[in-house]
C-alpha cells in the first residue's frame, strides 16, 4: 500500500501576517509556549514556514526594507510540536529526538528569496567595516537553480535547508542562557571586538517584549508579560539546536536534538534556498518561505547515552547532525586563504575569525576583477554553495582559514 500524503500540521498563508496565521507562530524560546499540535513518532508530517521576517522584505530593487528592518521580530517559527510515541506517551527530559528531513523546498507560488547586507547601525555583518550600507539581491528559483537580476552571470543549484531546528529549553536551561548572555552584554564593548571592529549590534540580544509573538499565549495577559520578559531570542544557536545555519542539513539529513521539556516542543523556521559557509553578510542566505516534511523518533534516555556534557551541568550539551546524501556536485573550485593578520598588518594569535575574514576579503578582491562590484561579491559569497574551512588552528601565531568557491556557478566567460 502506498504511503499516505504527509499530514499538514502547520499551514502558512504568505498573504497573511505572522500573527494572523491559522496556527499560531512564535519568535522566542520558552518552556511555557504551548504546543500547537501533537505528532506521533514515525509519522510523516509537513510543516510550512514564513520567511524569517514574516514577509517584511519585498521583491523589488530597493534595500530600504532591509535598512529599516526591526530585528526584534527575529525569527518567526512554526511550532512548537509535541512529540509522542505510538502509545501517546510524550518525549521526556533526558530523551533524544531524532528528526529526519524527508523533503523540503519553497512554498508553491512563492518561489523567490533574498540575500541582504544590514546597515551598520542596524546589525551590520562580518565585514561591516568594509560594507556599512544596506544592500539586497533578489533570487528567483528555476527548480533546483537560483539566479538574481542584481548579480548577473551567476546561476547555481541550491542546497535547501532550515536555518533553525530546535527543541524548547527547560526553565533551568533558559535561566542559564539568560544569565550568561546578560553577563556578556554587560561587558564593556571596548574589550570585545570581532576582527578588531566594534560592531553596532549588541554583544548579546537579551529578552524583550517588543514584537514578541508567543503562539497560543494571548498578548496582554499576565502570562504573556511574564513569558515575554523571560523568553530567549532566537538569534544564536544554543544547546537546543536553534539557529545553527548548517547549510548541508538538507534532504535525508537527521538532527539529534536533546529533549529538555515534556513533549520536546519542536520548532523550525528560517528556511534557506542556499547558503555559503559562515553566512557572512548576516542576512546572508537566500531567505525564503518554505516547507519541511519530517519524521521523528524518540530515543529514550538518549541524552545520557549519546551526548557528553561540556560544561558545569548535564544541560550543557549540543545536538548531533547526520548530513544527508543529497548535495550539488562540483569538480572545480577556486580556494582563497586567510591568516591571522588583519588589514592594518597587526598580528593576532590563532584568531580564526580574522583568518576567515582575510580569506573572504581575498576572494572578494579577486572576483571583483571580473566586472562585479565588491558588494555583489559579498552578497554572493554569503549565499552561494561555497565551502569555508579552518585549515590550521595550532601553528602559532597564525590560524589558517580558506573559502572555496565552485567555478561552475559563473558564466565561463567571467571567471
Amino acid at each position: 500500500m502506498a504511503p499516505l500524503t504527509p499530514r499538514l500540521v502547520v499551514p502558512i498563508d504568505v498573504k497573511k501576517q505572522p500573527w494572523e496565521q491559522k496556527v499560531p507562530l512564535h519568535n522566542r524560546w520558552h518552556p511555557d509556549i504551548p504546543p500547537v499540535a501533537d505528532v506521533t513518532e514515525g509519522e510523516l508530517f509537513r510543516v510550512e514556514m514564513v520567511d524569517w521576517t514574516g514577509g517584511r522584505v519585498r521583491d523589488d530593487n530597493s534595500a530600504d526594507d532591509i535598512k529599516s528592518l526591526d530585528l526584534t521580530i527575529t525569527h518567526y517559527l512554526s511550532g512548537p510540536l509535541r512529540i509522542v510515541d505510538s502509545e501517546g506517551v510524550p518525549a521526556s527530559p533526558g530523551d533524544l529526538l531524532a528528526v529526519e528531513i524527508c523533503n523540503l523546498g519553497p512554498l508553491p507560488g512563492d518561489e523567490w528569496g533574498y540575500t541582504a547586507i544590514f546597515e551598520r547601525e542596524n546589525g551590520g555583518g562580518f565585514l561591516t567595516d568594509h560594507f556599512p550600507t544596506a544592500r539586497k539581491a533578489i533570487w528567483y528559483f528555476e527548480g533546483i537553480y537560483a539566479y538574481s537580476p542584481q548579480i548577473p552571470g551567476v546561476r547555481f543549484p541550491g542546497l535547501t535547508h532550515p536555518g533553525i531546528v530546535g527543541t524548547a529549553p527547560s526553565a533551568e536551561l533558559l535561566n542559564i542562557w539568560n544569565e550568561r548572555e546578560k553577563r556578556l552584554a554587560e561587558t564593556s564593548p571596548q574589550t570585545l571586538k570581532l576582527c578588531e571592529v566594534l560592531h553596532q549590534r549588541p554583544l548579546a540580544n537579551l529578552p524583550t517584549p517588543e514584537n514578541c509573538l508567543l503562539g497560543k499565549i494571548q498578548e496582554g495577559t499576565a502570562g504573556w508579560h511574564k513569558v515575554a520578559n523571560e523568553a530567549a531570542r532566537t538569534i544564536p544557536g544554543r544547546e537546543n539546536g536553534g539557529n545553527c545555519d548548517i547549510k548541508n542539513l538538507s534532504r535525508g539529513s537527521k538532527v539529534y536534538l536533546p529533549v529538555f521539556v515534556e513533549g520536546a516542543n519542536l520548532s523550525t523556521g528560517d528556511m534557506h534556498f542556499s547558503q555559503g559557509d559562515g553566512e557572512v553578510s548576516f542576512c546572508g542566505a537566500i531567505e525564503m518561505s518554505g516547507f519541511l516534511e519530517l519524521k521523528c523518533e524518540i530515543i529514550r534516555g538518549g541524552m545520557k547515552e549519546y551526548l557528553t556534557p561540556v560544561g558545569p551541568t548535564p544541560l550543557h550539551v549540543n545536538p548531533i547532525f547526520e548530513i544527508g546524501p543529497v548535495e550539488p556536485r562540483f569538480s572545480e573550485w577556486l580556494v582563497f586563504e586567510g591568516i591571522s593578520v588583519d588589514e592594518s598588518g597587526k598580528q593576532h594569535f590563532l584568531d580564526a575569525s580574522v583568518a576567515y575574514k582575510r580569506a573572504v576579503l581575498n576572494a572578494i578582491e579577486y572576483i571583483a576583477r571580473f566586472g562585479y562590484s565588491k558588494e555583489q561579491v559579498y552578497l554572493l559569497l554569503s549565499c552561494c554553495p561555497c565551502e569555508g574551512r579552518i585549515s590550521g588552528i595550532v601553528d602559532s601565531p597564525n590560524a589558517v582559514a580558506t573559502i572555496a568557491i565552485p567555478t561552475a556557478i559563473f558564466d565561463q566567460h567571467r571567471i
